[in-house]
């Protein structure tokens, strides 16, 4: 599957952004979908993950009660809805799939997109 990040951009410290994550193909729905961002000089780390059927969802502590991972496996996207945000939230935002759980670990994803830049300023 391939997978096409996009809805970056630049946005002032409260406001709200959408990051959508198309993907090719039909087997869109075998795959759990998660979020990760990589700031610069910093590691990447886990934001969000759903599962294949968008039951289960699971969030970093850092974007609980802010952020909202949904999917529409008709439509073959997922999304990262992003409230309240925070100049620590500026990263890279990458989506990727995993066939086989829902994980937090970026090590056990199959398909990555590329990042989509998010910047939010003070």
């Amino acid at each position: 599957v391939q997978l096409q990040a996009s809805g970056g951009g630049l946005v002032q410290a409260g406001g709200s952004l959408r990051l959508s994550c198309a993907a090719s193909g039909r087997t869109f729905s075998s795959y759990n979908m998660g979020w990760f961002r990589q700031a610069p000089g910093k590691d990447r780390e886990f934001v969000a993950t759903i599962s294949r059927d968008g039951i289960f969802r699971y969030y970093a502590d850092s974007v609980k009660g802010r952020f909202t991972i949904s999917r529409d496996n008709a439509k073959n996207t997922a999304y990262l809805q992003m409230n309240s945000l925070k100049p620590e939230d500026t990263a890279a935002y990458y989506c990727a799939a995993d066939r086989l759980m829902s994980s937090t670990r970026g090590s056990e994803y199959d398909y990555w997109g590329q990042g989509t830049l998010v910047t939010v300023s003070s």
